[in-house]
């Protein structure tokens, strides 16, 4: 039997989650454009509409608020990426095809956020840095698992499934560093064809291509 929440509580909850969002999401927009250093907490409040005194209800520091905006485009991987290869079905390329594309639009999500992972992260302490690359490792396991599988049933090519997972993870983290070009000719459907039908087009073993056909064409 499932426990029934209390509505007063869901409601708190639901407040603080809504909260949570609106500060980090205000602070990945400021941060990105003028870099943490320059972020001051009250900045930050004026940015997301909020009082100061409200920002510390959540967050201690602002380092505090750097590392979560960070890890929150990693937890949505955590979540993201293992419902979308489930969703693909048992075959390990379209495992592969399902996860890149959660990744992309993860990152499609938190584009300012995902930016400040590669610039500001070395602003971080060092434990915090360590448990950003232990968070990394983690969200890209998922996908290094269905190119492993994908290479042991010979319908991919290639030495290395971590190297091709994080070729791929950069791939989607492209989609923000070069959105200024990208959106130009793009959206985020089309980008993750096109960029999913470059990389399959030399791991596909030959005698697999007509079966993934509609994969490799972007």
């Amino acid at each position: 039997m499932s426990e029934i929440l209390d509505p007063d509580v869901a409601a708190r909850e639901a407040r603080a989650s809504q909260r949570s969002r609106q500060l980090l999401d205000a602070a990945a927009r400021l941060m990105e454009k003028t870099g943490s250093e320059a972020v001051s907490m009250q900045a930050l409040a004026a940015e997301a509409g909020v009082s100061v005194g409200l920002i510390y209800r959540y967050f201690g520091s602002k380092d505090d608020v750097l590392l979560a905006v960070i890890t929150d485009v990693l937890t949505q991987f955590e979540v993201e990426v293992p419902a979308a290869i489930a969703d693909a079905g048992d075959d390990p390329v379209r495992r592969v095809g399902a996860a890149f594309g959660a990744y992309c639009r993860v990152i499609d999500s938190r584009r300012h956020a995902a930016l400040l992972t590669y610039r500001e992260s070395n602003a971080l302490g060092h434990e915090a840095r360590q448990r950003i690359k232990e968070l990394e490792v983690a969200t890209v396991d998922p996908l290094r698992r269905a190119l492993a599988d994908g290479i042991a049933e010979g319908r991919l090519v290639a030495q290395h499934s971590d190297l091709v997972a994080y070729n791929l993870l950069l791939l989607a983290h492209a989609w923000a560093l070069k959105h200024w070009y990208f959106e130009r000719t793009l959206d985020i459907d089309g980008y993750i064809r096109a960029q999913l039908a470059l990389s399959l087009r030399g791991l596909v073993a030959p005698e697999f291509v007509a079966e993934y056909a509609d994969l490799l064409v972007g």
